[in-house]
């Protein structure tokens, strides 16, 4: 997903430990990376979706920014805020937000408390797709999981969110990592929740993405939810957004079933959607309010966990009410009234 970042000139009320079975691997056609940027399991171990889908109900936990407040922000009256995002700052394991504001600023603290004010939860997203992210950047386990605490602390949560992407998805060194100090970090924190965004195509997850499910398995990671990336899928797909979406759910619930060894319901339950509001970084690709309805239908109909979006900062029409071609970082770059996507999304 995009970052907040200028260029040069986007939950479950209880811990889910998702039970192990060998990752197989699958291909996938070339495609651009998709940019929101800005103990081992056991037959034991509770499956995801546990609780009841229908009574938990599907909730809605948007992107936002960690720096900067957006009037759309509290659009669809969010119950979770995904604060984008934690990474390194410099190159060190000293964790930032956007690499730009200390883990303490001031600022940051301020935006979160307001966030906060209604009893609302944030969740410390960690990555995204520009800078350095912190398991590239740390040398061990402990000093790794270090880092996360501090973040996590700074924003008073109990949720992390690991959005893995590019070369870092592909970085089999940083994956086993970040699987052993989210590892130690659960057993410090065992009120702490994990979910891995992960991109998507129509076809479900990728080799590179199960492999990282099935690191954080081996490590013994209890993991919540995974949250897939339903945008920028590549110059072959074009048009129907929100088809693509729940045609890339389906593929990977049934990828999610035989890597966690779990039920249909529990499969879904343990999944989120988050879909790139308006025009997306490929040609061709615009993501509707229509796309938004019918994906929050379908989420509600599955008992799917959460849905998002990139990114409530985005959800409002561009300057002068024009479309655009471009994916811009300040709005959607189609027609709408301002929260509208939050509003689809909400339900």
């Amino acid at each position: 997903m995009r970052s907040y970042r200028k260029p040069a000139a986007v939950g479950l009320g209880c811990l889910i430990a998702l039970a192990t079975t060998a990752c197989s691997e699958q291909g996938e056609a070339a495609r651009p990376a998709p940019s929101m940027s800005a103990a081992p399991g056991s037959s034991s171990a509770a499956a995801p979706g546990s609780s009841s889908p229908a009574a938990a109900g599907t909730s809605y936990a948007p992107y936002v920014s960690a720096t900067e407040a957006a009037g759309t922000d509290s659009a669809g009256s969010p119950t979770t805020y995904n604060l984008a995002f934690v990474i390194a700052d410099g190159g060190d394991c000293t964790p930032r937000w956007n690499g730009t504001h200390a883990i303490g600023d001031s600022a940051v603290k301020s935006r979160v408390a307001a966030l906060k004010e209604d009893g609302d939860q944030v969740r410390v997203s960690f990555g995204g797709a520009s800078g350095e992210e912190l398991a590239a950047a740390c040398d061990s386990a402990p000093d790794l999981a270090a880092a996360y605490g501090e973040a996590l602390d700074a924003a008073g949560a109990t949720r992390a969110d690991f959005d893995v992407e590019g070369d870092d998805l592909a970085d089999s060194a940083s994956m086993e990592l970040r699987s052993e100090a989210i590892a130690l970090l659960q057993k410090e924190r065992t009120d702490l929740e994990v979910s891995f965004t992960l991109p998507v195509m129509p076809s479900g997850l990728d080799k590179n993405s199960l492999a990282l499910l099935g690191s954080a398995n081996n490590n013994g990671v209890e993991v919540g939810t995974v949250n897939l990336m339903t945008m920028n899928y590549g110059e072959s797909y074009d048009g129907d957004m929100g088809g693509y979406a729940l045609t890339a759910a389906k593929a990977a619930h049934t990828q999610l079933k035989k890597v966690f060894g779990t039920s249909d319901a529990q499969a879904w339950r343990g999944m989120a959607l988050t879909s790139m509001i308006g025009v997306n970084d490929v040609a061709g690709e615009t993501f509707t309010l229509a796309d938004a309805a019918e994906v929050r239908a379908f989420a509600e109909e599955k008992g799917v966990g959460w849905v998002s979006m990139w990114s409530t900062a985005r959800d409002r029409q561009c300057a002068k009410g024009t479309a655009t071609d471009r994916a811009a970082t300040d709005c959607s770059g189609v027609k709408q009234s301002s929260g509208a996507f939050g509003e689809e999304f909400a339900g």
